[in-house]
């Protein structure tokens, strides 16, 4: 790798700590810098052990605002929609991958744009609405680390405050990213011992995002934090969408 590789690896690995700090939106940027390192797939087991190294932390700072019973209620239907992402994701065509995710993006910021301007305080209830969230987080978690966006949309219509935003995913994410390691491992092989001798060296970016995150999410309101996600989501979108041509 060149130093400019490394730097562009640094910069990716230093926003998964701020990500899993609680500043959300930004994962999508993460997953476009370390692809532009490592690849589409490779990219993709790079990034793993450094969240679950991210949500150890998370789950320590922020672990006594996390509400169980959304964690409880999504988490089924995330294990099937990583078991749908295993399968689909072997035989991805990654042009095709990027338009379809690039679109789904710019639409999920026009969902997140409605649910910050609605006035309305009542939450969706019907349980097909959790299910389909759920899938949907979990088949983009395995193809390519995208999950951030859908479990952003999801926590927005529930209206949590920022805390238990921050520590309901801190919980979620850190199981869901264990739970992918073994297909990661036996299934894809993209997690190897020269991708964990990567890891080690990206992990003190993270830990430095990690410190940054934390200073900067105790300045933000809850107003602020919902209109950041937005921005990010649509940003990152139209970024994919560029790249993908």
């Amino acid at each position: 790798m060149t130093l400019t590789a490394w730097g562009v690896a640094l910069l990716g690995a230093f926003m998964i700590g701020l990500n899993k700090a609680g500043i959300k939106g930004i994962s999508l940027f993460f997953v476009i810098l370390m692809v532009f390192v490592f690849g589409a797939k490779a990219s993709v087991g790079i990034v793993v052990p450094l969240l679950i190294a991210g949500d150890i932390f998370a789950i320590v700072y922020y672990h006594k605002h996390a509400q169980w019973p959304y964690v409880w209620k999504l988490l089924p239907f995330i294990v099937l929609g990583i078991v749908l992402g295993t399968l689909v994701g072997k035989d991805l065509s990654d042009t095709y991958f990027q338009v379809a995710i690039a679109a789904i993006l710019i639409l999920s910021a026009g969902v997140m744009y409605w649910l910050i301007q609605r006035t309305a305080e009542t939450v969706p209830a019907h349980p097909l609405y959790s299910a389909g969230a759920g899938v949907l987080v979990g088949v983009t978690t395995m193809v390519g680390n995208l999950a951030g966006t859908f479990s952003d949309i999801y926590f927005l219509s529930m209206r949590f405050p920022k805390e238990h935003f921050i520590g309901t995913t801190a919980w979620l994410f850190f199981m869901v990213n264990v739970i992918k390691l073994p297909f990661h491992i036996f299934i894809w092989e993209t997690i190897t011992l020269d991708s964990l001798w990567t890891n080690l060296k990206l992990l003190p970016a993270v830990g430095l995002g990690l410190w940054a995150g934390i200073a900067i999410i105790s300045r933000i309101e809850n107003r602020s934090f919902q209109r950041i996600i937005f921005i990010c989501t649509l940003a990152g979108g139209l970024l994919m969408l560029v790249r993908s041509f």
